[in-house]
């Protein structure tokens, strides 16, 4: 990225934050920010961010399904799982991610989409994990999934890019897959990444990024704001080992300004707040958790001098 075009995007950036005033502003139209106006009704609805590639708009928080959905036919779990799947749809949520390497993730989700009746309610996204056959795994997960149509697909951790990729770019040309991406996660292979974003016109990519993990902020994320490509969030609480090592520690007091009651809540509001973040992606077992994930894509969100006040009590905490 050239000099010009990161000073486009930090003034951008600064742009936005200016808008929140006293270090918080609300939803926009797209995602953005403009100050907090209206009832307090309009206050709380799901801040929904822009695809940029489509102009689709989704909420700002969605659910993965690494490690927490990997049930196998366990009845009980499925059930749970799918309770966990209701309140995400109930409180506003549309996102869910899944891949094969998910272990029995993505039956779970067929089930519970059919258990619900949800199929016209969730935004489906999933991967192709393979060096061998990516056309018959993809045709394996939309069994599991009981879907004809899927999304979003993604080349995940960059496995077999060169065949999966074009394959993908088919599918989409001819009607079968509506966006394309390519994923990351934990910090790896973030140069890889990089390199096929300046090569491809993608739709998506999916990274790892915290308070604490933050790497793809020097470059990789003005990147994809420049580009026009949608930034999914993976690892948004380390798996849950972050918001597991701030438990019983007082939220800081600003927190207040942005209407949060937990540390999640926070980790999200920093998180969407960025520009050119379209949807992190944090997976739970407990349907509490999934409403108050999605309790982040409403209300304020902080400005960038709030941002980094969050991840300097985060970064001292942990």
């Amino acid at each position: 990225m050239s000099d010009f075009d990161r000073r486009k995007f930090l003034k951008s950036a600064g742009a936005v934050a200016a808008l929140g005033g006293l270090g918080v502003f609300g939803p926009g139209v797209n995602g953005s920010a403009f100050a907090q106006s209206g009832s307090a009704t309009e206050r709380n609805q799901i801040i929904k961010k822009t695809i940029p590639s489509t102009g689709e708009k989704i909420p700002a928080v969605g659910l993965g399904s690494w490690i927490t959905f990997n049930v196998g036919n366990d009845i009980e779990l499925r059930d749970q799982c799918a309770d966990v799947m209701s309140a995400f749809f109930n409180a506003g949520g549309r996102m869910i991610d899944s891949s094969p390497m998910y272990g029995s993730a993505q039956d779970v989700i067929g089930y519970g989409l059919d258990k619900l009746g949800a199929r016209d309610q969730v935004f489906s996204a999933d991967k192709v994990w393979t060096s061998g056959d990516g056309a018959a795994q993809i045709a394996e997960t939309s069994d599991r999934w009981n879907i004809t149509q899927f999304d979003l697909l993604q080349v995940h951790n960059l496995l077999g890019i060169n065949k999966n990729l074009p394959l993908l770019f088919d599918m989409k040309d001819q009607g079968l897959l509506r966006h394309v991406g390519v994923t990351t996660s934990h910090g790896r292979r973030t140069d890889d990444l990089i390199a096929v974003m300046k090569n491809e016109r993608l739709d998506f990519v999916q990274v790892t990024y915290n308070p604490v993990d933050r790497k793809v902020e020097d470059y990789l994320l003005p990147l994809a704001y420049d580009r026009g490509i949608a930034v999914i969030i993976n690892r948004p609480f380390r798996g849950g080992s972050l918001v597991e090592r701030l438990a019983g520690q007082p939220l800081p007091e600003f927190a207040k300004d942005l209407q949060v009651k937990s540390w999640a809540q926070l980790i999200l509001k920093y998180l969407i707040a960025h520009p050119a973040v379209t949807c992190p992606i944090p997976a739970t077992t407990k349907p509490a958790h999934a409403m108050e994930n999605m309790a982040a894509a409403t209300g304020p969100l902080p400005d960038d001098k709030m941002r980094e006040q969050i991840a300097a009590v985060i970064g001292v905490l942990v």
